[in-house]
């Protein structure tokens, strides 16, 4: 994957979000789309053999599209700023399942993992699920291979307070107030564009594994 072209083409884009620019470099786009398929197709095929249960996925299966839906947003650019790709089974970027995520935007690249703004009735049963099993969660996140790339749950959507119906004396309250289970870890600019980023990541992919396994594991149970 050629990431410094995508990353430049990206500031560019940053810098012109509008039709008449876009249109104009079009086949800049599309080389670095095609640059960005060709990653992913790879990352899938190394991942089935982290994760037999991806086996199958496409590119267009896992990659947002690069148009933003305006319609009820207040910033009318046509366009976004990043390229993104999620792999999870069932689906790829429409499977509720936790999955693996890989951000690239200039000055903002990124990794993530688990499960993003689960269903009602998903969300309750993950809940229970670390009530229920929080030593098994402990272990996941002591782990040396965790502790490399993450420290904790992300914060982002979190509730003031434990919901009703869980104890409110948890020892992992803060757990429990989460609304979303994501995993998450800042990559440099530098760092996607060394030659052996695959290998690095995989790595990574590797060491959120298990978490995702606990999440998905509660979803099969339902």
């Amino acid at each position: 994957m050629n990431t410094k072209r995508i990353l430049n083409y990206l500031t560019a884009l940053t810098q012109n979000n509008n039709r008449e620019w876009f249109h104009a470099h079009k086949e800049e786009y599309t080389a670095c789309r095609l640059d960005f398929e060709e990653f992913t197709q790879q990352w899938i095929e190394r991942m089935t053999a982290l994760d037999p249960k991806v086996a199958g996925l496409t590119p267009k299966d896992c990659i947002w599209r690069i148009y933003r839906d305006t319609r009820f947003s207040l910033d009318k650019t046509p366009y976004k700023d990043h390229f993104g790709s999620f792999i999870a089974e069932h689906g790829g970027k429409k499977s509720q399942y936790a999955g693996w995520y890989l951000h690239l935007q200039p000055g903002e690249c990124m990794f993530a993992a688990g499960m993003w703004c689960p269903e009602p009735e998903l969300l309750r049963a993950v809940r229970m699920s670390i009530l229920d099993n929080y030593e098994e969660v402990e272990d996941i996140m002591s782990a040396p291979d965790f502790k490399e790339y993450f420290a904790d749950f992300d914060t982002y959507a979190m509730l003031r307070k434990v919901p009703a119906g869980f104890p409110q004396d948890f020892q992992h309250a803060d757990w429990l107030k989460r609304k979303t289970f994501t995993i998450s870890c800042p990559l440099t600019d530098e760092e996607v564009c060394q030659p052996d980023f695959l290998d690095r990541f995989m790595h990574i992919c590797s060491a959120a594994k298990p978490l995702n396994d606990f999440l998905n594991y509660t979803f099969e149970e339902l």
